[in-house]
């Protein structure tokens, strides 16, 4: 693909009122979300519930693309179109998460390194075919009194601007997503800390490694307190604290931010969004690739029963469209009102 394609699918992912859909659960993941509604994780279950998600009538005013897993890039609706063609048909661009997890990190107790870096290039070219046209690579950070460390934080920053150098080399757009994780008693400004360590740990690489950042997006942390302190930051400190860290960081040439909800609850991730896209104008789009944010009404109303399908479909419509008005910062929490009115 040529760098002017792959800076129009960057372009179009952070189009105005859109963001990108997390459908990419791996086996493991998707079966904790199943247990807790009921149901049992089978490959048809699976099937049937990324239909309802996708097949959702009007979902693409809101949702740009899709981030698929191997299992579920390879699968069909129940009309047997390809989840990839499905969602071309509507405008909405098919993704790939391309890496095999964390793993535990060679003389570093309590770290982890991100694996798939072997066979990823053949990899990506068999999901090109299959119709995908970006993909995404997560890397994980944790925060105590001596964690993360310079190796944990430079090791992750470099495979995952391998990861990006593959994705362009094959075609296709790589999201980055550096996560530092929100777990711990820490305060904010502990969380900011290491953020922008990892930040720029991550475009030192990316640039070392030649990566055009025209044809990128970045899937960061929002920066919060630790989820177990007492005083946790407020929505208008927390928009702050994370736009000063991206604003020292992270490279005007990125077309946008696509956050990741991180353990939030669904109007706690939109609230934030908001409050970052009220404090604007920024050099960057500020978007959302959520996934437990935008699917856990419609997981909780489906409850894996067929008839329960329109329900979901109206859950999921609904935070797609609340996080669109946080796109533009016109969010308020009256919205959310309409869900229950519907």
């Amino acid at each position: 693909m040529a760098a002017n394609e792959l800076h129009e699918t960057a372009k179009a992912l952070v189009a105005e009122g859109k963001g990108i859909l997390a459908a990419d659960e791996s086996t493991g993941t998707i079966k904790k979300r199943f247990d807790s509604i009921g149901v049992e994780s089978t490959e048809e279950n699976r099937r049937a519930y990324r239909d309802l998600l996708f097949t959702t009538e009007g979902v693409e005013e809101f949702i740009s693309g899709v981030i698929l897993y191997d299992e579920t890039i390879r699968q069909s609706t129940t009309d047997g179109t390809p989840f990839p063609k499905l969602l071309a048909s509507k405008g909405i661009i098919p993704g790939i998460k391309v890496d095999t997890g964390a793993k535990p990190l060679a003389l570093a107790e309590g770290e982890t390194v991100t694996e798939g870096l072997d066979g990823l290039r053949e990899r990506l070219q068999e999901y090109r075919e299959l119709g995908a046209r970006f993909a995404k690579w997560r890397a994980t950070y944790s925060i105590d009194a001596n964690r993360p460390s310079e190796y944990c934080v430079w090791v992750n920053a470099h495979a995952l601007a391998r990861y990006a150098a593959l994705c362009q080399e094959a075609g296709l757009v790589p999201i980055v997503e550096p996560e530092v994780l929100m777990d711990g008693d820490h305060d904010i400004h502990a969380s900011a800390k290491t953020t922008g360590r990892v930040l720029n740990a991550v475009y030192t690489e990316l640039h070392d490694q030649r990566i055009d950042l025209y044809g990128t997006l970045l899937k960061p942390n929002m920066v919060l307190s630790g989820y177990d302190t007492p005083n946790r930051a407020g929505v208008d400190e927390v928009a702050d604290t994370s736009l000063d860290e991206y604003h020292r960081h992270v490279p005007a040439a990125v077309p946008g931010i696509v956050f990741l909800s991180g353990g939030q609850s669904d109007e706690d991730a939109t609230a934030h969004l908001n409050a970052m896209n009220a404090h604007g104008p920024h050099p960057w789009q500020l978007s959302f690739s959520y996934g437990r944010a935008l699917q856990a009404p419609a997981l909780k109303a489906w409850q894996g029963k067929p008839e329960n399908v329109e329900a979901a479909q109206r859950a999921f419509y609904h935070r797609a469209k609340m996080n669109s008005a946080a796109r533009s910062g016109l969010y308020a929490p009256e919205m959310e009102r309409e869900a229950v009115a519907v």
